[in-house]
């Protein structure tokens, strides 16, 4: 799956390092007015670029550009700065066979497979599972990569907005500003503050926003705590949270027939197979046993 890209966060994390465009587009070798495209949402870098804005503002590359899933071979090229050229030339090719492979249309030979995954910097059992991911053979999440829970504040609002939101439109973040201003009840916060925080820009924010984020993601105050604060019961919330985003992926956790392996109290336990049975009916695709 590609990495997501959000102009408006790449704008915040840039100011909040007193960067310019001009600055910025020096550092990726494009131009400044392509900066501003990207920044306004008007165009988008190529997948190639990427590890080059988050390594000029200092960020980590999953912390700025996320992505959903495992990786697929496009994926491991652009995250090695690559174009579908410059992969080509490693394996003294054309580009066909890289470009059929991540299009899953042909995989690669065997003699490509070595200097390939060298230059991803991955090894060939990580290329190959790769390979398979784009030609459509996705493996299953391990428990580990859904155990980890958010932590900063940042990181508690996508965890919110990618699994609070099921079957509607998530908040922007200039809707969120906009509620914890008329909570705050004074300008606390604006768009772009929002936005280094998603990118962990920003890991500091006042007791009154954080009150304002718990009212515009419409949780509890608690969950905003710092995570050595986050009572056990906001914690649960957190799990619960974990279930209906997979649901929500069509995943069916069959939570009464599988038991209590997330820690869940009997109460909490109850009212997510309470919201399992509301989402059948609201979403056709999920199904029983899926």
């Amino acid at each position: 799956m590609p990495r997501q890209f959000d102009g408006s966060r790449v704008r915040a994390v840039r100011r909040g390092k007193d960067l310019h465009q001009k600055e910025l587009a020096e550092m990726v070798g494009v131009s400044a007015p392509t900066v501003a495209r990207w920044e306004s949402g008007q165009d988008f870098p190529k997948g190639e670029k990427l590890p080059a804005i988050a390594a000029a503002l200092g960020q980590s590359l999953d912390a700025l550009f996320p992505h959903d899933g495992p990786p697929d071979l496009q994926l491991l090229r652009c995250d090695a700065g690559l174009s579908v050229a410059q992969a080509a030339a490693i394996i003294g090719a054309s580009r066909v066979p890289v470009s059929n492979a991540e299009s899953g249309r042909r995989r690669l030979s065997d003699a490509y497979v070595q200097p390939l995954a060298e230059a991803y910097g991955v090894t060939e059992e990580e290329l190959l599972a790769a390979q398979d991911c784009s030609f459509g053979l996705r493996p299953s999440a391990s428990r580990d990569q859904h155990a980890s829970a958010p932590r900063t504040v940042g990181e508690k609002i996508n965890y919110l907005l990618q699994h609070g939101y099921v079957g509607q439109e998530a908040p922007s973040d200039e809707e969120i500003a906009r509620i914890v201003n008329e909570h705050a009840g004074v300008a606390a916060v604006t768009a772009d503050d929002i936005a280094a925080l998603r990118a962990g820009a920003t890991t500091e924010a006042s007791d009154v926003v954080r009150a304002g984020l718990a009212e515009a993601l419409q949780v509890d105050t608690a969950l905003f705590q710092d995570d050595a604060e986050v009572d056990p019961a906001a914690r649960e919330f957190l799990e619960a949270l974990r279930f209906l985003g997979s649901i929500h992926r069509g995943q069916i956790l069959g939570l009464a027939a599988r038991g209590n392996s997330g820690g869940l109290s009997a109460e909490m336990m109850a009212k997510i197979n309470e919201l399992v049975g509301e989402l059948k009916h609201k979403l056709p695709e999920v199904q029983d046993g899926q």
